[in-house]
């Protein structure tokens, strides 16, 4: 028969004496256990005893604590947290030498149990230890014992940090700002003038006048104190005030405390610990902070100084342009160029940084990727400005959302968290890291919107994908920026798809049995869902581009689905439409039932003639053909990779034939992901017939609007 639950066995040890083996009722007094026990050895006036556990910590045990005893747990009879203090206190203020440090020994590994510390603070021990350092007549391994004794009552939070005393501070921050001290002094010393700061406010401004961080820096070469050191520096960056924190950050600079990290710290010959690694992501965070005030600062149009920002972009951009010399003219051709730059607002561009975030930081940033890295600025807005089949990549805009964007990320103006680890090795690498990843990161935009054959309607589908490849690379924690441009180009946008398509079929959640069947049952309803939707955008049909020899006077034509499904219109247009283009405008058109087959590719016949040799990959991988008696073709290039995969589905599906584009395999995992993740809702309530039944004919219960990204 099991023991009652409230009973728990037992040994408890006393010097020179046999174990107790005893049944603890917990029901019973600790008093009345502890009488108990020193009867058993004859020991008298048991009040002056405690129980203490014999390993780990050897917490002594209270009322409150005695419910964390298990059964087999090895216990210890000791004097009493009271009567300790007590003894200890008057050793520590002996003339002995030896019995003094013996005693100060023992202080610093006691003041760690709680229930010491309210006994010796309440005999005004903590006071006692700020006077015998005070005092200047304690070192070496006294001197240590002190300061840990003192740390560890303190950090119990029974005591005020505002009443130590401005002569202990000056002695602490002493012994920081000597050339030779002991290692463990230095510690203690620095992680007190820490908790001073982080616990205080007054005590901030008394420790900030003490200690300079140049002293603190000039630590950081010894690896036994460069994580008490970095956590001071921490400390007063942030709780200084702001107007101090730039003045304090410009300071850093001046004493490369950038480089000395990165060479005595990231890249020096020892791992770095959890510790160090969270300081390293607290500097990292106030660093970024510092960028919050241009964040959250908009834009005055009316400021010259600001707007004169915006002249030297254009200027950058399209220098040796001459300007007109009317007014009228002048105003016309900087509209021109600013809508090539990519803004929002063509005609006052001032307008397009009144948002906050990211505010005045999206101009600092553009204005740094013009001055410091110029050529790549002029390629990227001349390459975009200079086309004209509505796949330009806005520069402007782009470098906004992107700005946000990486605040996002990088959580810029939010507090660091606690027991976070999260440090980037390569924003140590460089003075100015936040604009050089801004200037990679806006490169990786130009490159996916271009891999992604997109258009003004597609901007939030890359700026997603762009996310998440910014995100996968500082998962990896490039070392450099260097790399961070490595980890990037390994991430395009055809990666990107493939490892979203692996990663859902490599779910545990979704490979038993009962799932995968559930999974096929579903399948056949998804993809009729699916092809309904396709078919239902050929309906509302798309534009197209006429290639030919002379793009200058580019001709667009349109191309929809009867409504019954039966006859594809088409016809030429003068211009790009906005919106449905009506049957009655489409001249052309061929009987579905007519059309033989869908060509893909190089297989198309337009992009097996002369002139279309001529025509780049991506073109290539647009192209489709319908072929239809008597032995004619209808040519298409697609606008972008989601039509092409919209319009080779949806006529596959007119056919009877499979969708097998990668659009259509995303969709359909998508799409069974979230039915299923509903069903199983209610899981166990479903009873899994031994034969499936048919599938329903009723449409989905939901509506399904394709996101493409």
């Amino acid at each position: 028969m099991p023991p009652p639950a409230d009973i728990v066995k037992v040994a408890i040890e006393w010097p020179g004496a046999n174990a107790q083996l005893i049944e603890m009722d917990q029901k019973r007094p600790l008093s009345s256990i502890i009488r108990e026990v020193c009867d058993g050895w004859s020991l008298s006036g048991s009040e002056q005893f405690a129980l203490r556990y014999a390993d780990g910590p050897q917490l002594y045990i209270t009322e409150q604590s005695r419910g964390d005893i298990k059964n087999g747990t090895i216990l210890r009879l000791a004097i009493s947290p009271a009567r300790a203090a007590r003894q200890l206190l008057e050793r520590i203020q002996s003339h002995g030498i030896d019995a003094r440090l013996e005693a100060l020994k023992e202080l610093a590994k006691l003041s760690a149990d709680p229930t010491f510390a309210a006994e010796f603070i309440n005999m005004e021990g903590i006071a006692t230890l700020a006077r015998l350092v005070e005092s200047g007549t304690h070192f070496g391994e006294m001197l240590a014992f002190t300061l840990t004794a003192f740390l560890e009552l303190m950090d119990h939070g029974i005591v005020s940090w505002d009443l130590i005393s401005l002569s202990f501070i000056k002695q602490i921050a002493g012994y920081v700002n000597q050339p030779m001290v002991d290692v463990s002094i230095l510690q203690r010393s620095l992680a007190i003038l820490e908790s001073m700061v982080l616990n205080s406010h007054s005590l901030y401004h008394r420790v900030a006048q003490e200690i300079t961080v140049g002293q603190l820096i000039g630590h950081l070469s010894n690896q036994e104190i460069q994580t008490y050191a970095i956590a001071l520096i921490n400390a007063l960056f942030l709780k200084a005030p702001e107007d101090r924190r730039q003045e304090m950050a410009s300071t850093l600079a001046q004493k490369h405390l950038r480089s000395i990290i990165l060479n005595h710290v990231i890249r020096g010959n020892r791992p770095i610990k959890a510790e160090m690694a969270h300081q390293l992501y607290v500097l990292q965070v106030l660093t970024f902070n510092l960028l919050e005030e241009r964040m959250m600062t908009k834009m005055d149009p009316n400021d010259q100084a600001q707007r004169d920002i915006i002249f030297e972009l254009r200027r950058i951009a399209f220098d040796g342009e001459s300007d007109p010399t009317g007014t009228e003219k002048r105003k016309a051709m900087y509209t021109k160029d600013y809508k090539m730059l990519g803004f929002t607002n063509h005609v006052n561009p001032a307008m397009d940084f009144t948002q906050t975030p990211p505010g005045m930081l999206a101009l600092d940033n553009m204005l740094y990727l013009a001055r410091v890295h110029q050529d790549t600025y002029i390629r990227i807005v001349l390459e975009n400005s200079s086309r004209e089949d509505k796949h330009e990549c806005p520069f402007g805009r782009c470098a906004i959302q992107l700005t946000r964007m990486l605040c996002e990320i990088l959580q810029v103006g939010e507090l660091p968290n606690e027991g976070c680890n999260d440090y980037h090795p390569m924003f140590f690498t460089h003075d100015r890291a936040w604009e050089e990843f801004f200037c990679v990161c806006i490169q990786l935009l130009n490159k996916t919107w271009k891999e992604m054959r997109a258009t003004a309607e597609d901007f939030n589908k890359v700026m997603q994908v762009v996310r998440e490849q910014i995100t996968r690379a500082l998962a990896m924690k490039p070392s450099s920026i260097d790399q961070l441009k490595n980890k990037l180009r390994g991430l395009s946008y055809s990666e990107i798809l493939r490892l979203r398509q692996s990663e859902r079929l490599s779910q545990d959640d979704f490979q038993s049995p009962p799932i995968i069947e559930l999974r096929e049952r579903i399948q056949p309803e998804i993809l009729e869902l699916i092809k309904q939707q396709r078919l239902n955008r050929l309906c509302e049909g798309s534009c197209f581009r006429k290639l030919g020899n002379r793009r200058r006077q580019e001709k667009f034509w349109f191309c929809r689905l009867s409504l019954n499904h039966k006859v594809l219109h088409y016809g030429d247009l003068d211009e790009s439409p906005q919106g449905e283009v009506p049957f009655e405008l489409l001249s052309d058109k061929i009987p579905v039932s007519d059309i033989k087959s869908v060509l893909t590719g190089k297989d198309c016949p337009h992009m097996k003639e002369k002139s279309a040799l001529k025509q780049n990959k991506e073109v290539l991988e647009l192209a489709f053909s319908v072929l239809y008696d008597p032995d004619e073709t209808l040519n298409f290039v697609a606008p972008s990779k989601y039509e092409y995969c919209i319009w080779t589905d949806g006529l596959c599906a007119l056919l009877g034939r499979e969708m097998g584009s990668d659009l259509t395999r995303s969709d359909l995992d998508t799409l069974i992901s979230m039915e299923m993740k509903l069903r199983l809702l209610d899981l166990e309530n479903i009873t899994i017939p031994e034969a499936p039944p048919p599938v329903p004919k009723e449409p989905s219960s939901y509506n399904f609007t394709y996101n493409y990204s």
